[in-house]
């Protein structure tokens, strides 16, 4: 029987989290629990199965996987199901997967084999990679999904800044987005345009823009050490606290687990994220120091976010919580990006903890 690699130090924090995950959602959801137990147990399967794979023989398909990743995205916003103004999700049978998710993954893959072969000290190179990774962040922005936009962008500049771009080029383009950015609001919805004013002064518009804001730091503050209890929560259990089960979950744990609960949460993802940076300087190859910078800055960037727009220091934007927020796309594009990097360590390296066989 072929050997499973079991990382503890990577399937500890995850198993963690699932949990904490499932008894949150317990509590907010429980009609849906059933179900997210189920895709809990579909997404360690695709963790375990996809550490199983030869993360290089992935990179040479990754230019099949990229143009299937496109496809998706294209027929999701041609034949996608509308959902409060938004085509995010494909329904295929009884199946309702979001492309978006799933393109996180495969965009790491491709873009780490592109920098491979194609050096990014050439600017011609410099040019398709940008062009490469802003196809899908635009088709995804044009659902309109602009939090899985950014964590796309993310993606392809840690591993452009990995891969040894020209310190000048990465300036320029940088100052370049920089300078870009009153043009880039003016084309923001008219509800992401609102978000950000909220941001900047949530109370001024308390009913309206600045509602989701407020809420979610009343949450967080009201469970003070050790939480409210689950089931207790009042702007989460009387649904104050809007999207509580997914992009606002951590101000629900926060409220019925408290500081304890956030605390654990956040030490789980501080184990998982110091395991995959050990693995950078530990003997991974090219393509494996590529993976984990993508798998490591989309996880930092995702987590950052949500916590900060949850405590109200960041603007609302849409992102999940990674292995916390429901929903079974975006748990199982986590799982397998992190079942990648799972393969670049036991590979790459000679920190294998034990095995299971």
């Amino acid at each position: 029987m072929r050997r499973v690699r079991f990382d503890p130090w990577i399937g500890g924090p995850i198993l963690i989290l699932l949990a904490v995950s499932l008894i949150v959602l317990r509590s907010m959801v429980p009609e849906d629990s059933a179900r997210q137990v189920l895709f809990v147990a579909i997404a360690v399967a695709v963790y375990f199965l996809v550490a199983q794979l030869d993360y290089r023989i992935l990179g040479k398909l990754s230019n099949v996987l990229y143009v299937f990743a496109l496809a998706l995205l294209l027929v999701t916003i041609s034949l996608g199901r509308v959902t409060r103004g938004s085509v995010r999700w494909l329904e295929i049978g009884q199946l309702t997967i979001q492309p978006s998710e799933l393109v996180k993954p495969v965009l790491i893959i491709f873009l780490a084999s592109f920098v491979l072969k194609h050096s990014l000290k050439e600017g011609k190179n410099v040019f398709w990679f940008a062009i490469l990774t802003a196809v899908p962040a635009l088709l995804v922005y044009l659902q309109p999904d602009l939090g899985s936009s950014l964590v796309l962008w993310v993606i392809g500049i840690s591993i452009a800044f990995a891969s040894g771009i020209s310190l000048k080029v990465f300036a320029s383009t940088l100052l370049a987005m920089i300078v870009a950015v009153p043009l880039m609001f003016a084309i923001l919805k008219p509800y992401q345009q609102d978000r950000l004013r909220a941001f900047i002064d949530p109370f001024a518009d308390p009913l309206g823009g600045g509602y989701h804001v407020i809420q979610s730091m009343i949450a967080v503050g009201s469970g003070e050490l050790f939480g409210r209890g689950l089931g207790h929560g009042t702007q989460s259990q009387l649904r104050f606290l809007p999207e509580r089960h997914s992009d606002f979950i951590f101000a629900s744990l926060s409220e019925e687990l408290g500081f304890i609960g956030g605390g654990l949460v956040l030490f789980s993802y501080s184990v998982l994220i110091y395991r995959l940076l050990s693995g950078l300087k530990n003997g991974s190859d090219a393509l494996g120091v590529q993976i984990l910078t993508g798998v490591i800055c989309m996880l930092l960037f995702q987590v950052s976010v949500n916590i900060g727009m949850n405590m109200g220091l960041l603007p609302i934007t849409g992102v999940t919580l990674p292995l916390i927020s429901s929903g079974g796309s975006s748990l199982l594009a986590t799982t397998a990006s992190l079942g990648i990097a799972q393969s670049v360590l036991s590979r790459g390296t000679k920190n294998q903890i034990f095995e299971i066989r």
